[in-house]
């Protein structure tokens, strides 16, 4: 946009003023939206008064019409050279202010009575409007909202006004959390809140976004689930709980992750994962329903059918189907290696953990081909460190994930509440840890000592709200139904940036010659926290 256009915008706000328009008023009282206007009846009698965005004008000489826009939808306005005031001439003045002076994507109110015009079109005749606010910024090229991905991510205001689908996928989200909230408030959950700024990562097997709490001078990190401070709520009497809870994981980017997402999760006492996949099936399709209307959703060319059944496979059996390796004769990491190395499938971390090698194995030749709903269970325990051993497999974990058309939906189990079985598991995340895992899960002693207070039987579950929205509008991206996702900046913004990572690289290079004397966690810590910082 050039600074001639703004510039002539700014000419016209000031002309506003000279006429005696108040530039940006305080407030305007409507008497419906848009989408209200719309559901009265034709024979309505009464003066309406709405707003919106003005995004269309067609000046015809006498006559004028133009569009009013809001999240809803829009209407047309119909303006008459002598139907804005009882004084002709004052309504001439008004209609030409309106003309010239009123651009496109301004902010205005107006007020009228509802008509239709000869091809049937609902209109408002106005009889009066009120300026609200004038955009100084040049309307996006007509349909480029549509096909510029990248400004619709970075500008999602533009791609919100000029874009019906993507105000559909937004509002979509909304109704469904919406849809999740009253079924679980119905259900005797109780919603509450959990740190983000936590001393230790768990809850997950992720690596974190590191960062410093000043005041008390100590390395924090930001959570990458909410998990063990709910089940704490658990130990503390809660019966239900449920938190949306926005996670950090500092790990890699595709079209279905995101470093920074919203998390769905909740804990029952007294359930088991059984009890909560039939409660999973239930919630889902009615939030669906209520939601789209439908329970047959589209995914490219392909249906995804949630009416129908859902079957139940283990994660060994899909392996086995698909890579054609059975990891229940794979009892440690080296046994597992050596089987994938035999079938050539490339892992992207060959020298992880076994429960790390199964989860990349399943991830790479089974959930491709994962399409239909589809609950997975039989996970291996060294996969789930804080699900419970099953009674019948030890080797196995009560547990479950929700895949749909290749995406992992749901996470849920039945949780660990043995609380010495769990600090053994702990301790050798922390060993896999040490060994050079950073995924694997770190000692959490205060957790182990809430634990010690004792819990009841419980199943926990999680879903990533993003996801499952991209799920349900055939979203390509999760970044397509985040209002404003994380981009690296560009243009003259990305100066400081620069100047900060070259301040930081100075830093390090003056504290070189001390570290020497700093022992190895510190100068692992110090390292990790320069990083975080660049």
């Amino acid at each position: 946009m050039s600074n001639e256009y703004r510039d002539r915008r700014i000419e016209k706000l000031e002309h506003l003023r000279e006429a005696g328009i108040t530039a940006y008023p305080d407030r305007f009282e409507r008497t419906h939206t848009l989408s209200e206007v719309k559901e009265l009846p034709d024979d309505w009698k009464d003066v309406v008064r709405i707003c919106g965005r003005l995004i269309a004008k067609r000046d015809m000489g006498k006559l004028t019409f133009a569009k009013l826009q809001d999240l809803d939808g829009d209407m047309q306005l119909m303006l008459t050279r002598g139907g804005l005031a009882e004084d002709e001439e004052e309504s001439r003045k008004l209609y030409k202010l309106f003309s010239k002076k009123i651009d496109l994507w301004d902010f205005v109110g107006v007020e009228g009575s509802i008509t239709r015009t000869k091809k049937g079109e609902l209109t408002l005749a106005v009889t009066a409007w009120t300026f609200l606010g004038k955009s100084l910024q040049s309307p996006p090229e007509k349909f480029k909202g549509v096909t510029d991905l990248e400004m619709n991510w970075r500008q999602r205001y533009l791609d919100l006004v000029t874009n019906q689908d993507s105000r559909d996928r937004f509002r979509l989200r909304t109704r469904m959390v919406r849809a999740i909230r009253a079924h679980l408030d119905e259900n005797s959950f109780e919603e509450v809140e959990t740190p983000i700024l936590c001393t230790q990562a768990s809850g997950a097997l992720a690596r974190p976004f590191l960062s410093h709490h000043n005041s008390m001078n100590m390395p924090v990190v930001m959570r990458i689930a909410p998990e063990t401070y709910l089940k704490r709520l658990i130990v503390a009497g809660y019966d239900r709980v449920y938190e949306f809870a926005r996670c950090f994981r500092n790990e890699g980017m595709d079209a279905s992750h995101l470093q920074d997402f919203t998390m769905l999760e909740y804990y029952a006492s007294y359930w088991n994962y059984e009890d909560n996949m039939a409660f999973t099936e239930t919630m889902l399709r009615k939030v669906i329903q209520e939601s789209l209307g439908t329970l047959q959703i589209k995914r490219g060319e392909r249906t995804i059918d949630f009416a129908g059944e859902w079957p139940r496979v283990t994660l060994r059996d899909t392996i086995l189907e698909h890579a054609g390796i059975d990891i229940d004769t794979c009892d440690d990491a080296d046994a597992l290696r050596a089987a994938v190395e035999a079938k050539g499938i490339e892992l992207e971390k060959l020298g992880a953990g076994r429960g790390s090698l199964v989860d990349q194995l399943y991830k790479r030749t089974a959930r491709p081909n994962l399409i239909q709903p589809t609950f997975l269970i039989g996970h291996p325990t060294d996969l789930s460190p804080l699900a419970r051993r099953n009674d019948d497999d030890p080797r196995r974990a009560d547990r479950f994930q929700l895949v749909v058309d290749s995406w992992e939906v749901i996470n849920a189990y039945s949780e660990l509440v043995d609380p010495l079985d769990q600090r053994a598991r702990l301790e050798d995340q922390a060993a896999q840890k040490s060994a050079g895992d950073d995924e694997a899960m770190s000692h959490d002693d205060d957790y182990l000592l809430a634990m010690e207070y004792g819990m009841p039987p419980i199943s926990g579950w999680g879903m990533g709200i993003d996801r499952f929205v991209a799920l349900l509008c055939d979203a390509p991206n999760l970044r397509d139904v985040v209002w404003f996702p994380l981009l690296k900046p560009t243009g003259p913004g990305r100066e400081p940036v620069r100047v900060a990572s070259e301040l930081i690289e100075s830093w390090k290079e003056q504290l070189g010659r001390l570290c020497g004397q700093l022992a190895p966690k510190d100068l692992e810590r110090l390292s990790a926290t320069l990083e975080a910082l660049k």
